[in-house]
């Protein structure tokens, strides 16, 4: 799929979501014993899978339970979130979700659910950053401006991965090329680590990643940053420039992860399991991993998270428009 104002490229936008997560456990720190299992439905390697793993011992802890994550990729996340609006709403399954649920709407042309009306948002948890890599082997480029001119010097004959198709990291680079003024091609993974292994190969040419995916690659000096796409640096790579430092003074593209449950869950065991989120991602080992991943945690309240979802929905919505992206 090309990008921009490309026909061909605008067909080309299938499933989305990176939907992450289920749990099956008792609703209160002194409950009974259980298993949280957490269905990620993508492959490992993504942000929000990092994110769920560093928490899990913790969220254990202050569930009195077992956390079990269970990695179950496919159709860009949404087999996992079907899983979840099938399940009963006894508190027994709970998702860890990516702002990619609030995509797919647009551009995906029916859903086996309605988002966000057979779920029930919990807790906005906080936000990832999110940097657009390339392979320095197959583009030598150091930063947004020698980037913008070798993608203008051939036009749609470098390739940019995503971990899916109507992905935020699809849309993300899609918003990037849009306001740089360039073309690409699309090339879409099946999750995040696959598009990460040949992304390091040189299969592909670029992408945008969350930072906690792909940290050790650019340390290594396997991956080269080009750019954040949050409005401000991160403490976790200070080094790294946003693009609206680079020129692109009006682009910013955020991440943000959630936790959510099956429609009807009732308001007595959202709060528990709002407590149970507040108390683990207070968890000192936790907070040194939110830090160093470069994850800010400001945790919404359930009210705060529905009218939050509805609200990105609109959003996304406008944006994917923006760039020409056809619902498949």
């Amino acid at each position: 799929m090309t990008s921009r104002p490309s026909a061909g490229r605008r067909a080309l936008l299938g499933a989305s979501a990176a939907a992450l997560a289920a749990g099956a456990w008792p609703f209160a720190v002194q409950a009974q014993s259980g298993t949280v299992k957490f269905i990620l439905p993508n492959a490992t390697g993504s942000g929000v899978d990092a994110i769920t793993r560093s928490a899990s011992t913790a969220l254990g802890k202050a569930l009195n339970a077992s956390v079990v994550v269970d990695n179950q990729p496919g159709a860009g996340g949404v087999v996992g979130l079907q899983a979840l609006a099938r399940s009963a709403p006894d508190g027994n399954t709970l998702s860890m979700v990516s702002n990619n649920v609030v995509i797919f709407p647009s551009v995906l042309k029916s859903l086996p659910f309605d988002m966000p009306g057979d779920f029930t948002p919990i807790a906005v948890v906080g936000a990832t950053p999110m940097v657009l890599v390339v392979n320095p082997t197959k583009l030598p480029v150091s930063n947004h401006k020698e980037f913008q001119a070798a993608l203008k010097a051939k036009p749609g004959q470098y390739n940019f991965a995503s971990g899916g198709n109507g992905t935020i990291l699809h849309l993300a680079s899609e918003l990037y090329l849009e306001e740089a003024g360039v073309t690409a091609k699309h090339i879409p993974y099946k999750g995040v680590g696959p598009m990460v292994t040949d992304l390091i190969g040189g299969q592909v040419d670029f992408g945008t990643a969350a930072l906690p995916s792909v940290q050790a690659h650019i340390k290594s000096g396997a991956l080269r940053p080009i750019g954040m796409l949050s409005p401000q640096r991160t403490q976790a790579a200070p080094e790294i420039p946003t693009f609206a430092e680079q020129g692109l003074t009006n682009f910013a593209v955020e991440a943000w992860f959630a936790v959510i449950g099956p429609k009807g869950l009732p308001a007595a065991q959202v709060k528990k399991v709002h407590d149970a989120v507040v108390s683990a991602f207070a968890d000192p080992a936790v907070k040194e991993a939110m830090a160093k991943q470069g994850n800010s945690i400001n945790i919404s309240t359930p009210e705060q998270a529905q009218a939050a979802f509805r609200k990105e929905l609109a959003k996304y919505a406008a944006l994917v428009k923006k760039v020409g992206l056809e619902p498949q």
